[in-house]
């Protein structure tokens, strides 16, 4: 049985400055060992062998453009940024890993809303000073639903590549969706400009190998099952009352999401309800993503976490935050180990 006391995640109200953001922005532990060859496409998808070669040849573009990354060298033109589109759970994020990875010199790997926490913490200046100088600067989970920020991201980008740097990014479309996920490269490129034509396009289908591994719901246990499950984990755990979690979730930038679950090994969810406030939402969203990032185990009661999204929340504007949440529940709640 585990001696550690059973904490609560409502108790956590950590704080990040800029340098600590900064530190942050490597890829997340269950990608730490991600490696193109240790990507296994599916047969039945050829855009993913495909996806490992465009890989390869961006990274060998370090070695045919010289000192400048983005020049012309006998007559061949390096484009600075590489766009992986597809749905969430067809390897996007371990491809985007093992390219980090592979990239010479000084690299950062963060999501879309960690690189704005960065800007909010330091300013604008700050940050694209801290930034300057990178070799590659990667985003997972592009966002698109801010203007904003959207704006904001595409002007600072736009200077590091004027700079040298290269710039890799991901963003995810509903799966099995006709139609729907060619246009996630149609948004992406529209809403960031000028910087559109300096990216190559590399589409990843595939059917999401978390559904592929597990049943169709997250698992969901009575409570007294959901505190002995606790029990048994071997490093730091948390208990709180799903309610809690949200209220508590609106008191904490979404950037701070990632310390504040730092540590933990298990968190125990009692009484999931379905969410009605698209704000909470995504709050939760957010919060999920980095639970998962983390590889924390959830023990929860009540509805299945899968299940927590409004009908109408799923047929709107933000469909494909809620199924890729979904995706990563049913992984967190059943154990499967393996990673996007």
């Amino acid at each position: 049985m585990n001696d550690v006391r059973v904490g609560s995640i409502t108790e956590r109200k950590p704080t990040l400055t800029g340098s600590e953001i900064l530190n942050h922005l490597v890829p997340p532990r269950q990608f730490r060992k991600a490696t193109l060859d240790s990507f296994t496409p599916d047969p039945n998808y050829p855009s993913q062998t495909e996806a490992i070669a465009s890989i390869r040849a961006f990274i060998a573009s370090w070695n045919t453009t010289g000192s400048k990354l983005f020049g012309r060298r006998k007559g061949v033109e390096s484009r600075p940024g590489i766009y992986l589109d597809g749905g969430f759970g067809v390897g996007k994020t371990h491809l985007l890993a093992a390219l980090w990875f592979l990239a010479p010199g000084r690299k950062y790997f963060g999501t879309f809303i960690e690189y704005t926490a960065l800007v909010g913490a330091v300013g604008y200046a700050n940050a694209a000073s801290m930034l300057r100088g990178a070799s590659l600067i990667c985003i997972d989970e592009f966002e698109l639903d801010d203007p904003g920020d959207t704006r904001l991201m595409a002007r600072l980008l736009g200077e590091l590549a004027d700079s040298g740097t290269k710039i890799a990014a991901t963003s995810n479309t509903p799966p099995n969706a006709l139609g729907e996920g060619r246009f996630a490269a149609v948004d992406f490129l529209r809403e960031i400009d000028s910087l559109a034509q300096r990216f190559t396009i590399v589409r990843i289908d595939g059917l999401d190998f978390r559904r592929r591994a597990t049943d169709s719901h997250a698992l969901s246990v009575s409570e007294d099952e959901v505190r002995s499950s606790l029990a048994t984990v071997d490093g730091e755990t948390a208990l709180d009352d799903f309610k809690s979690i949200i209220e508590h979730l609106a008191t904490i930038h979404p950037s701070r999401f990632s310390k504040m679950v730092e540590g933990l090994a298990a968190i125990g969810i009692l009484n999931a309800q379905v969410l009605h406030s698209q704000t909470d939402a995504l709050r939760f969203v957010a919060f999920v993503d980095r639970l998962y990032d983390a590889r924390v185990r959830i023990f929860s009661s009540g509805v299945p976490l899968d299940q927590v999204f409004a009908e109408d929340m799923l047929a709107g504007g933000y469909r494909k935050k809620y199924l890729r949440a979904a995706s990563r529940l049913i992984s967190l709640t059943s154990q499967d180990e393996e990673a996007e």
